[in-house]
């Protein structure tokens, strides 16, 4: 028992130690790459319209905290609302053409060619046909991460091993039971592999979609100080726009945590 109590406490402390190395070193990359930089461009002298340092951006962030605040919530909202959009169509497209060859032929050529067209040049057609408003924004958020929802959970769902399908039929099992208790377990890991993927480019999307028709959002004040040649402001807007970008990303990844205690990817290896 008391071995039993000595290995539990190792593999505590071996789990502590995994979570605070997945924080620390990543943590020590970012202070020492915000050091260079700062000593850099003192050291060299390189003017503030090029390039500011990150205690002249900080600084610049704590003054316009509340306009970037407010601008940050409009992008926020059209990232958040492109990604939902990207997720209720990719996943059931995803079922489907893994579930019917006609809709496949059909569909699946449609949806690469989607991804062929640049997505900046499809917008100012949004702003002619849908104004400056927040709609143009989230339909090319949605544009933009849809797809790898789609292609993750297609790969997640025809990646089931034959040896469970057939297990389960043997079972007396009907194609819902392999669908519930096969295939959905199994391409749920994938299918947050292309959310992780998503929720960044719903980013991107959103944004440049505030670079060419907005009149708010963090994309449309960067380059309305860019204009200015504000360069502390665009690096303060950045700056925040990576901040969101990172939270929504292990917000995705929590949830994936929560939901799949089981997958082999959140398993801490003991190795005593």
């Amino acid at each position: 028992m008391t071995r039993e109590k000595e290995r539990g406490a190792l593999f505590e402390a071996q789990a502590w130690r995994e979570r605070l190395g997945s924080i620390g070193w990543p943590g020590l990359t970012v202070i020492g790459t915000l050091a260079l930089w700062e000593i850099g461009v003192r050291a060299f002298r390189v003017p503030e319209f090029v390039l500011p340092t990150p205690s002249a951006v900080l600084a610049e962030v704590w003054r316009e905290q509340d306009r970037l605040l407010g601008n940050a919530v409009v992008t926020l909202w059209a990232v958040l609302a492109g990604f939902g959009l990207g997720v209720a169509v990719g996943a059931p497209l995803a079922f489907l053409i893994v579930y019917s060859r006609t809709f496949e032929r059909a569909v699946y050529p449609l949806l690469v060619f989607s991804q062929t067209i640049p997505k900046i040049s499809i917008i100012p057609v949004f702003v002619v046909w849908f104004g400056f408003g927040l709609l143009p924004k989230v339909l090319i958020a949605f544009l933009i991460c849809f797809f790898p929802v789609v292609i993750d959970t297609v790969v997640g769902l025809r990646s089931v091993p034959p040896e469970a399908v057939d297990l389960i039929r043997s079972m007396g099992g009907s194609r819902m039971d392999v669908f519930t208790r096969v295939r959905i377990p199994n391409a749920l890991p994938y299918f947050f592999s292309g959310l992780k993927v998503a929720v960044t480019l719903a980013l991107v999307g959103g944004v440049v979609g505030e670079f060419v028709g907005s009149t708010s959002g963090l994309g449309f004040l960067i380059v309305q100080a860019s204009g200015l040649l504000n360069n502390r402001l665009v690096f303060a807007g950045i700056l925040v726009l990576s901040a969101i970008g990172v939270v929504l990303f292990y917000a995705v990844d929590l949830l994936e945590r929560l939901l799949l205690p089981w997958h082999v990817t959140r398993r801490v290896e003991f190795t005593p």
